[in-house]
């Protein structure tokens, strides 16, 4: 598992968690639609980089 893997996934957790933050506070479906597009992009790059 590399740096950049590593920081791909915890970013994409850390987005997954504002997800969930803001569908909590009924923000539009828009902001939360655009948070979660870019949480699945960050964790599939980052399951993608792995060197197992």
């Amino acid at each position: 598992m590399n740096g950049l893997s590593t920081v791909l996934i915890v970013v994409g957790l850390f987005l997954v968690g504002g997800v969930v933050s803001f569908a909590k506070q009924k923000l539009p479906k828009g902001v939360i639609a655009v948070l979660a597009i870019g949480a699945a992009m960050c964790l599939t790059a980052g399951i993608l980089r792995l060197e197992v």
